[in-house]
């Protein structure tokens, strides 16, 4: 059993790595998509939905275009996957020291202390993110309304410009990238200036992991063929991510729009600024109404049912387990 304890944290880092390179991989177009459409304002749209905005950004950046601010993700999801899987186990481990089967409410408590662990990760992770996969948004706005100003710019940081979307020949373009945002940020606002919108982000990772854990472990159990045989199929722990986490994500969407704008440093012509969550949240309802915090809730569902389906696989199945010598014939939900 000390062997088994010794080898289980390794093992699940791992898995939560794995599970999240590959997951990232898979769905971050979906994602460039999601925040290009949650930053847009009322008159200034760029994007009708996100096949539009797939396709434009295509046509303008190339392909590789729909993959402008992953390497900060490949970079940083390995600890902050494994961070928010293993942290959800320990924290379920520790409530039911008394041998009894979790409740509901402590299935709830166990992701919420997962949520604010991972939040130390998500936080710049996301805030280098959104300014990489919001540049060509920026630059399309320009384009489409020639009357626009440029964007603002970060600090003395050069402004990003992307290929037009006609067939003229493309401008020099000048790409800032997540190294020169990362110092500009840490030269003029210090290690704070890489945890702005924090607030937003436990607003929006707390109530995720509250629903998504306890969903997906009721959903997992679902799966064992007879009390006496625990194991699960692959297929159905891939299901059971898939189904919990579109539930979580469609839940706190609105919390996601506001994180987003909030982290978005550089500002397109004629678009606020915020100062805290709370203005945020007013001045969406005051000039937008309530339908804005749906905004990109169809993509970001669909980012995150794949993302967290792959995860649970690996997870499960076990990577983690198999590469340290350990032979998971019995690993299931805890």
């Amino acid at each position: 059993m000390a062997q088994h304890q010794q080898i289980s944290l390794p093992a699940k880092l791992i898995n939560g790595g794995i599970a999240g390179m590959v997951g990232v991989t898979c769905v971050f177009p979906i994602d460039l998509a999601k925040t290009r459409l949650q930053n847009q304002r009322s008159g200034q749209q760029v994007y009708r939905n996100m096949m539009d905005c797939l396709i434009k950004t295509v046509k303008s950046e190339g392909y590789f275009g729909m993959y402008r601010g992953a390497a900060v993700n490949l970079t940083l999801v390995t600890p902050e996957k494994a961070i928010k899987l293993a942290a959800n186990d320990f924290f379920r481990h520790q409530l039911s020291k008394d041998g009894g089967r979790l409740t509901v409410l402590k299935e709830m408590l166990a992701g919420c202390g997962a949520g604010m662990c991972q939040v130390i990760i998500t936080t710049p992770m996301e805030m280098l993110k959104i300014q990489l996969q919001d540049a060509g948004r920026l630059a399309a706005q320009q384009r489409v309304i020639p009357s626009m100003g440029p964007a603002l710019k970060l600090g003395a940081t050069a402004a990003v410009l992307s290929r037009s979307y006609n067939t003229s020949p493309a401008p020099h373009v000048v790409r800032v990238s997540a190294m020169q945002i990362t110092r500009e940020l840490l030269r003029t606002k210090g290690v704070p200036g890489l945890y702005r919108g924090l607030g937003a982000t436990l607003m929006r990772d707390m109530p995720f992991s509250m629903v998504y854990f306890p969903l997906f472990a009721h959903l997992h159990q679902l799966g064992r063929r007879s009390p006496e045989d625990p194991a699960i199929p692959f297929y159905w722990s891939f299901a059971s991510g898939c189904l919990a986490g579109s539930i979580a994500a469609v839940a706190v969407s609105p919390f996601d729009v506001v994180k987003t704008r909030l982290q978005s440093l550089k500002k397109g012509a004629n678009e606020e600024a915020y100062n805290g969550v709370v203005d945020c949240i007013r001045k969406i309802m005051r000039k937008e109404g309530p339908v804005a915090f749906l905004k990109g809730a169809s993509c970001r569902a669909l980012v995150i049912a794949p993302l967290f389906g792959i995860a649970q696989v690996v997870y499960f199945v076990g990577v983690g387990e198999f590469l340290l010598g350990y032979t998971p014939q019995s690993i299931c939900s805890s």
